[in-house]
Order: structure tokens, then sequence, then C-alpha cells
């Protein structure tokens, strides 16, 4: 009889544990709109010392955008492929170069390329803090999906000091 009563109390709680060791609420770092516009400056300012018209797009780390600014004479497709290139980035978490190398035709994760609004051309990037993700840029408009992660780069690498607030 001890045991099953035992038994009976325990096991509730058992059950209960997993549920009571989750946080009820998540704590994350995010960009600011002065942060992820001096980010977006950066990038299209490179860009242009390098005599490229391009588009830049900023996105929380959800892939919400936050910024996105386009140089007088960028085409106007620059946009919309700026923007999706950083929302590919930042909800894949990884660079779109990276994802164009592993879903090329005929490899495992090829169908991601299929997946609506993901733009896998080289060109949008992670952006981390303390080694968690806040969001991501995409550039779009330099000739090729390199210059324009160049680009990208650099717009990080200018504001990398304020990442670590």
């Amino acid at each position: 009889m001890l045991a099953r009563t035992l038994l009976a109390a325990t096991v509730p709680l058992m059950l209960a544990y997993p549920a009571m060791a989750q946080e009820p609420l998540a704590t994350y770092k995010s960009l600011s709109p002065e942060l992820a516009l001096d980010l977006a400056r950066a990038s299209l300012g490179d860009c242009r010392s390098r005599g490229y018209q391009v588009a830049v797009a900023v996105v929380d780390r959800f892939g919400g955008t936050q910024v996105i600014l386009r140089d007088r004479f960028a085409g106007a497709h620059t946009v919309s492929t700026a923007s999706g290139k950083a929302w590919t980035a930042a909800t894949f978490r990884t660079s779109t170069t990276e994802l164009n190398a592993v879903s090329q035709p005929g490899m495992m994760q090829a169908g991601i390329r299929n997946l609506p609004g993901t733009v896998i051309i080289g060109g949008g990037l992670i952006v981390e803090a303390g080694g968690s993700l806040v969001g991501a840029v995409g550039v779009s408009g330099a000739p090729g999906g390199d210059a324009d992660e160049a680009c990208a780069r650099a717009g990080i690498e200018a504001i990398r000091d304020k990442l670590e607030f």
C-alpha cells in the first residue's frame, strides 16, 4: 500500500519536471535601429567605394526588416533581392554563400531553393554578438554575390566594436 502511495505521488512530479525545467520567457539580444542603420550605411559605403550601386537590407534575428537602403542608380530588383538575402541568412542562420554551396541541384538540400522567400545567392550574412545571432545583412547590386558579400562583411566589420553590448 505504501509503495502504491509513493508511486502515485512520485509519477506526477516526474511528469511535471520537464515542464518546470523550461523557462517561461526567453531573453535575447537584438540590434537597435541605430546600429542596424549604421550597418546598412557602412555596407552601402563600402560598395560605393568599389564603384557599385546597391541596395542593403538589415533584418532582426527573426528575419523582420529593420532597415533598407537603396543607392540612387541601383536596379529596382535589388531591394527585394537584398531583403531576401538578409531574411534567408537570418532564418537559416548561415550565409547565403554557404547555402548556395550545399543546395546545388542533385544535393540533399536542393529543395530549400524552392521555399518561398529564399534567395540563395551570395551577399547575405548573419550578424552575431557575443555568440548570439542578432540579425543579418543582405546586399544586392554589385557584380556578383562575392562582391555583395564583401560589402556586407565590410559593414559588419565597421560596427564590430558596437556589437559587444
